[in-house]
């Protein structure tokens, strides 16, 4: 009992800890990926502490995952190191009986990951894009600002007005060049005038200028002196309706879908909360440390393992989204191979130590 609870604690202070390491690892290798996207002008630079959150909420229950799987390494790693496990196994217990231990500790943070994968993430998916959209909308309603040169990425616009009246829509010295087709069409006017047409389109009227249109680096430009000119700055506002997938769709929608999409997003979010506990259980004998050689090639071991795991259910997830395997239960072979193997490893760690060469000697005896 007192190695239980002393388990239990262990457990959950190292939990704890892991998870922070990872999370702080994660975020910092996000924070820098989408604020050199924001620096290239791919995404607003107010947008990236919003989709941070976003991507964290989503990535939860992957993490979550990965905090049990390390956790449980690393406490039964020190137990073997310090002899802690060999007082154990010299009291007559077996390594199966910490299944029980390990596995209280895990199902409430496979319940955690449950929530995470199947309410969570699709959540954050779809807030995510419906705030990228409301964003890129109201950069488009705000694409001329005075004194600033702005351009608009829905059609490939540069804008630059000297002033602007809220009041009245009035412009004065107004830039416009756009390029298309391997052609520079640039311009320029004295007076300007914001309002919207009778479809609502948001449009700037330029009055009293010279449009220049020509390819760069030859001398053949085409001038055109006009006294009104309008262009469409933006479409009518509309509510941000961003395109709903799979991966953004509620999961009581992806069950009974006909599509191999939703059947493969299926497997995926119910495939979560059982690879927490089975990689809890795997972890068990994969712990396994002799003091003695003074290697940890355990973790390399429970690297490889983690690695094969997901790459198979990646693999079956691609399978079931190509209609190459026709049900969501598909997935289901790849956990039970996982759980044979911590299985068998658990029985072979459980046999009682012996030394190979007399087991040898044995079998050439009784081979005639």
């Amino acid at each position: 009992m007192l190695f239980k609870k002393s388990l239990t604690r262990e457990l959950t202070y190292t939990s704890i800890g892991v998870f922070f390491i990872l999370l702080a690892i994660l975020l910092t290798t996000q924070s820098i990926n989408l604020l050199g996207r924001a620096a290239q002008g791919r995404i607003a630079n107010e947008a990236v502490a919003a989709l941070i959150g976003f991507w964290t909420l989503g990535f939860f229950p992957v993490l979550m995952i990965l905090t049990v799987f390390v956790s449980v390494m690393v406490v039964f790693t020190r137990m073997w190191r310090e002899h802690e496990m060999a007082v154990w196994l010299a009291s007559g217990k077996s390594l199966s009986d910490w299944v029980g231990p390990v596995m209280r500790y895990a199902l409430p943070l496979s319940l955690l990951v449950a929530i995470g994968t199947l309410v969570l993430e699709p959540w954050a998916q779809q807030r995510s894009r419906e705030y990228a959209e409301i964003l890129k909308q109201r950069e488009e309603m705000t694409a001329l600002a005075p004194g600033v040169f702005k351009e608009s990425r829905s059609n490939d616009r540069v804008y630059f007005i000297e002033s602007y009246s809220v009041a009245t829509g009035a412009t004065r010295n107004v830039f416009v060049q756009n390029i298309a087709d391997g052609e520079v069409s640039s311009v320029f006017a004295k007076e300007g005038q914001l309002g919207r047409d009778e479809l609502g389109n948001r449009t700037l009227t330029l009055l009293n200028g010279r449009r220049y249109v020509g390819e760069p680096g030859s001398g053949a430009f085409e001038v055109v002196e006009f006294d009104s000119y309008r262009i469409k700055i933006s479409d009518n506002v509309r509510t941000a309706v961003p395109e709903v997938d799979s991966s953004s769709r509620p999961t009581l929608q992806l069950f009974g879908s006909d599509d191999p999409k939703d059947r493969a997003e299926l497997a995926w979010r119910l495939s979560l909360p059982l690879c927490t506990l089975l990689l809890a259980l795997l972890a068990l004998p994969l712990s396994y440390y002799n003091p003695r050689s003074g290697h940890a090639y355990n973790l390399v071991f429970a690297l490889g393992a983690y690695l094969a795991y997901q790459n198979l259910l990646w693999l079956l997830r691609n399978w079931i989204a190509s209609d190459k395997l026709p049900s969501a239960l598909a997935i289901l072979p790849a956990h039970l191979l996982i759980l044979l193997l911590a299985l068998a490893l658990l029985h072979y760690r459980n046999r009682p130590a012996g030394s190979l060469l007399p087991v040898l000697r044995g079998w050439l005896r009784k081979t005639p």
